[in-house]
């Protein structure tokens, strides 16, 4: 299972929203740049990066800040947040970005979503984020009332990378992964799905491993000290180099 160290942005701060309540931040970094430097120093083979001010605006917004960022990890980066354009899409992946994160152009442009796919096959990630079983989009600012595994089941003959599937109740919470709608959603469908959300131990990201999850993003458990990169990466069966 993959591990993805996940460096949320706002402000062009490194932070954590709980449940992805914009007004409950806390921040863990003022130099992105130097927090990419920490984990790949650490040994990451990879990096989620997420846009929150983009996600909000509905387009990028902190894009000079992200081809920094990207330039310092030198390792796999997926990005989300503000994504919802071929445009911009592709201006991304010119900047090094590998894989990326599309979560509310799946409900509003299904045509777009298929745009995208066709355009860069293998890099696009289907981004389901869900509040109760039912899609959220706009940073989770809107809640549809389509679910989430109807939706993945869906696009799912898309030539996407993977789905990322986060349970919005859990993230940022540290008490633990919703297991039962992560195993639901591995079910449903043949493409590969990223968990994230609620991981706050090591037993936690065990756990994913054991629901067949092909990745697990990990955020606040690492910037708190519950788990250290070496752990998380074990845990995954990886190592650090």
């Amino acid at each position: 299972m993959e591990l993805w160290p996940a460096i949320d942005l706002r402000g062009g701060k490194c932070v954590r929203l709980l449940q992805g309540d914009y007004d409950r931040e806390t921040v863990f970094g003022h130099d992105p740049v130097a927090m990419v430097e920490r984990f790949i120093t650490g040994g990451a083979r990879r990096l989620h990066i997420v846009d929150l001010d983009g996600a909000k605006a509905g387009g990028p917004v902190q894009a000079d800040l992200i081809g920094r960022m990207v330039r310092a990890a030198g390792v796999p980066v997926q990005l989300g947040g503000g994504i919802r354009s071929l445009d911009i899409a592709q201006a991304y992946a010119e900047a090094g970005v590998q894989r990326l994160v599309v979560g509310s152009v799946a409900i509003e442009r299904p045509d777009l979503l298929e745009s995208l796919a066709d355009a860069l096959p293998g890099r696009i990630v289907l981004g389901l984020d869900a509040r109760d079983g039912l899609v959220a989009t706009r940073g989770w600012l809107e809640t549809s009332r389509l679910a989430a595994v109807d939706v993945a089941r869906r696009h799912e003959r898309l030539p996407l990378a993977a789905i990322v599937y986060t349970d919005i109740a859990k993230d940022g919470m540290m008490a633990g992964p919703n297991l039962a709608a992560l195993r639901e959603m591995i079910n449903a469908v043949s493409l590969p799905v990223v968990a994230s959300g609620g991981v706050s131990t090591v037993d936690d990201i065990r756990a994913v491993a054991a629901c067949n999850a092909a990745g697990c993003i990990v955020g606040r458990a690492l910037y708190d000290g519950a788990v250290t990169l070496a752990e998380a990466a074990a845990a995954c069966g990886e190592s650090v180099s």
